[in-house]
């Protein structure tokens, strides 16, 4: 497709009255016709702020319909909006917004504070906007969008610890809704709940943009609460769950989880990192069957999520690519590997970034000529073209669901007194699936506390980045080079 008709604006006239977003902090509920013309008061307000097309504008905020009302406000006026980690501490901030020249900032009353400490043209809360909204007639927009418009920038670190902005266009979109609804049969029938975070491409496309393609319903929490996604499910709020694996061992802890009706949920998703075997069968023992997916916030995200009758046979599994993306296993040198074998995952499709904003370098790096994203991780097919995850050819883990580059926790340990060499890798955690270990070559005569490090990390590194395991060490196992051998360490840390 070239072009992706004005999706708020078609499901204002399909289903007007039908409920998009349920607003479980206020009780509030919008339509499909009150979100069109929202999100075209905001579009038809942007060149009075002084917003133009392609320009960028930043958004910092828990989940909440007003995020998604500036989203596809934005792309009727083909502004790009770049969603902020709110996570982060204000020196992780300040070089995205450097980087991707943002000139206004939209906060919501909890970030008002750290909104201040940027330096933007102009910034708008949450009162300022509806009072923006009030003012401002909606206005009259393309009724189509071309596919390759840039639509949104999600910004994730790289292995050099600076942070490359994958660009999200509305081809992507369109093709991930393609994807999801016809490996979840997503209908206008359905609901889910919104509560991943808004700066991740899950809290975005795992299933709130779909289902609002579809016309489905949509209860946002202001970010995640066990007990009111507890309540929504056994309410029958939710046809369709999506979450990271802490969020299913949340569930499997809860004092609810033995009596809970959740027969309503009728696809339950994870990604982010493999939901374990031992909690896959303690949900299959409440008759709850969990389907592991794998994709990339630079492929939309979905290209792979295991169908439900196939599950619990082929634990393990992330099932077979979605009906619009091909894959590949390359080995070292671009080709095809023998079935069985472990090779890296290309992908192809309407799904996959172009590229990085700003960024040719990396661009070149991760796509090939013919469009091929080459991902970073290791898979193999099996005979009946189910795909397993084998492994990570980066230092990359997950916590949590939340992707952690060494390399950047390694850079602001150095910056800490003391410290003379460090490497940081991923370990099991029975909580996050994986949390950091940080282990550390002191100075000649210093003394190093493990929780002035932490202290010191947690004031500029997000929570999910500071390393949960602080060893202190003598000596690093290295190579013949010098280099530290980190398969060594990990072994060594078991």
């Amino acid at each position: 497709m070239d072009f992706v008709p004005d999706l708020p604006l078609k499901r204002a006239e399909l289903t007007p009255q039908r409920v998009a977003f349920a607003d479980v902090a206020t009780g509030r509920e919008t339509t499909y016709a009150e979100l069109n013309d929202r999100a075209a008061r905001f579009a038809a307000a942007l060149p009075g702020l002084g917003i133009k097309a392609g320009d960028r504008i930043a958004i910092l905020c828990l989940n909440c319909p007003m995020f998604f009302e500036v989203l596809l406000g934005c792309a009727k006026a083909n502004v790009i909006l770049v969603p902020l980690n709110w996570r982060q501490p204000a020196p992780e901030l300040r070089p995205i917004l450097e980087d991707c020249g943002a000139t206004l900032l939209l906060h919501d009353a909890e970030h008002a504070a750290l909104a201040a400490e940027f330096n933007i043209t102009a910034t708008l809360s949450e009162t300022d906007y509806e009072a923006l909204l009030a003012r401002t007639a909606p206005g009259q927009f393309p009724t189509r969008w071309a596919a390759g418009q840039v639509w949104y920038l999600l910004y994730t670190s790289g292995t050099t610890g600076k942070p490359k902005a994958v660009i999200q266009t509305v081809g992507m979109a369109y093709a991930n809704y393609v994807n999801v609804g016809q490996a979840i049969d997503l209908t206008g029938q359905d609901s889910t709940i919104n509560f991943l975070p808004l700066f991740h491409t899950a809290g975005i496309n795992l299933y709130t943009l779909p289902m609002l393609i579809a016309g489905g319903r949509v209860s946002v929490l202001r970010k995640f609460d066990i007990d009111a996604v507890m309540r929504l499910i056994a309410d029958g709020a939710c046809s369709l769950f999506f979450g990271v694996p802490a969020i299913y061992q949340a569930i499997s802890l809860h004092p609810a989880f033995a009596g809970t009706d959740f027969s309503r949920v009728r696809a339950w998703g994870c990604g982010g990192a493999p939901l374990p075997e031992p909690l896959i069968r303690l949900f299959a023992t409440r008759d709850v069957t969990v389907c592991n997916g794998f994709g990339m916030t630079e492929t939309g995200p979905t290209v792979f999520l295991m169908d439900r009758a196939e599950a619990r046979a082929r634990i393990g599994s992330v099932g077979k690519p979605q009906i619009l993306t091909e894959v590949r296993l390359v080995d070292e040198m671009g080709r095809d590997v023998a079935e069985g074998e472990p090779g890296e995952i290309w992908m192809r499709g309407p799904n996959i970034t172009p590229g990085y904003f700003n960024n040719d370098a990396a661009t070149r790096n991760a796509l090939t000529a013919d469009g091929w994203l080459k991902s970073g991780d290791v898979g193999r097919r099996d005979s009946d073209g189910y795909y397993f995850i084998v492994d990570r050819i980066k230092d990359m883990y997950i916590s949590g669901g939340e992707n952690v580059y060494p390399a950047e926790v390694e850079a602001v340990l150095y910056r800490f007194p003391g410290v003379l060499e460090c490497a940081v890798l991923g370990i099991a955690d029975e909580k996050w699936g994986e949390a950091g270990c940080a282990v550390i070559l002191p100075q000649p005569d210093a003394r190093l506390d493990a929780e002035a490090i932490r202290a010191f990390c947690r004031t500029n590194l997000a929570a999910y980045k500071v390393p949960k395991r602080i060893e202190i060490v003598t000596e690093f196992p290295r190579t013949a080079a010098g280099k530290i051998r980190k398969h060594i360490l990990r072994d060594n840390l078991q």
